[in-house]
C-alpha cells in the first residue's frame, strides 16, 4: 500500500490556511532527526492528532499515532491508517498496541501518544495512561512532552464544531525527560504529567488570546480565570479514569 501520509500532510495544511488558523511553534528542535522517540502531548481537541504532527516537520519525520480503534477502523479512514502505518489501540485489550508500539520505536520511527486517554474538559492534564512512559523506558527512547492549547475552540468535547477563522494555535515541545535510573514507569509517568502541565500552563499564560473583562470563557482554564469546569466537575462529566491510571504531580488548582 503506497503511503499516503505527504498528500495527507498537504491536505491538513491546506485545511489549517483555509481557516487562516495562526500556528505558532516552539521547541520543535527537541524532536530528533533519527531514531526513536516517544512524543506525548495533553488532549484538549480533536484536532490535536493533526496538530501533533505539526511538532516533527522540522526533522521531517512522520508520526506514528496510537489511535482508538474505532477510529482507525471507520471505513472511510481505515485506508489511511493503515497507510500511515499508525497503531489501533484497543482500550479493553491494550497490549497489542503497546507491542506494535515497540516495534516501531525498534525501527527508529517517532511514536505519538496522547496519555490522558481522553479529552480533558477542564483543560489541565487529568490522570494519566502509563504507556508513554512504558515505551520510552523499554525502548531507550527520548520522551518528549508537548502542550497543544488553542484548538479547543474549534471543536471539543461538549462543544459544537466551529469553523471560526484566525484562531492562535501554541505549541509548545520540551526538551526530553531524563531517565529513571529505577525504571519506574509509574513515577516516569508522573513525572511527565508535572512537565506537561507546566508546559500547558506556560502555553495558556503566554496565548495571545485572554479572557476578557466579564467574558464567559469557557474555552480558557478556571485556575487562570476561565469559565472551563474545574477538574472536580470535569470529572464528574469525563467519568472514571481506566484502570492503572497516574494522577500527575502537578496541580496548581
Amino acid at each position: 500500500m503506497p503511503d499516503v501520509y505527504p498528500v495527507v500532510i498537504a491536505a491538513i495544511t491546506t485545511g489549517f490556511r483555509a481557516l487562516g488558523l495562526r500556528i505558532t511553534v516552539t521547541g520543535d528542535e527537541h524532536v530528533p532527526r533519527s531514531g526513536p522517540a516517544v512524543l506525548a502531548a495533553n488532549h484538549s481537541s480533536f484536532f490535536d492528532f493533526a496538530l501533533m504532527g505539526l511538532a516533527a516537520r522540522r526533522s521531517r519525520r512522520h508520526v506514528r499515532f496510537l489511535i482508538r480503534r474505532d477510529v482507525w477502523e471507520h471505513r472511510l479512514l481505515n485506508p489511511a491508517m493503515r497507510s500511515m502505518r499508525h497503531i489501533p489501540v484497543d482500550r479493553a485489550a491494550p497490549a497489542a498496541a503497546l507491542l506494535a508500539a515497540r516495534s516501531a520505536l525498534a525501527d527508529g520511527e517517532v511514536v505519538g501518544v496522547f496519555p490522558e486517554a481522553g479529552v480533558s474538559r477542564s483543560f489541565t492534564i487529568r490522570p494519566m495512561m502509563p504507556g508513554a512512559a512504558s515505551l520510552s523506558l523499554h525502548e531507550r527512547a527520548p520522551l518528549l512532552p508537548m502542550a497543544i492549547w488553542g484548538p479547543q475552540r474549534l471543536y471539543t468535547a461538549g462543544r459544537q464544531l466551529s469553523l471560526r477563522r484566525g484562531q492562535a494555535v501554541r505549541l509548545l515541545i520540551g526538551p526530553p525527560l531524563a531517565g529513571r535510573d529505577d525504571d519506574d514507569v509509574r513515577e516516569h509517568t508522573r513525572d511527565l504529567g508535572r512537565r506537561l502541565g507546566e508546559l500547558l500552563e506556560q502555553a495558556q499564560r503566554e496565548h495571545p488570546d485572554q479572557p476578557g473583562m466579564g467574558e464567559h470563557a469557557w474555552w480558557h482554564p478556571a485556575h487562570l480565570g476561565g469559565a472551563a469546569p474545574t477538574p472536580a466537575d470535569a470529572r464528574a462529566v469525563e467519568g472514571p479514569m481506566p484502570p492503572g491510571a497516574v494522577a500527575p504531580l502537578f496541580d496548581a488548582y
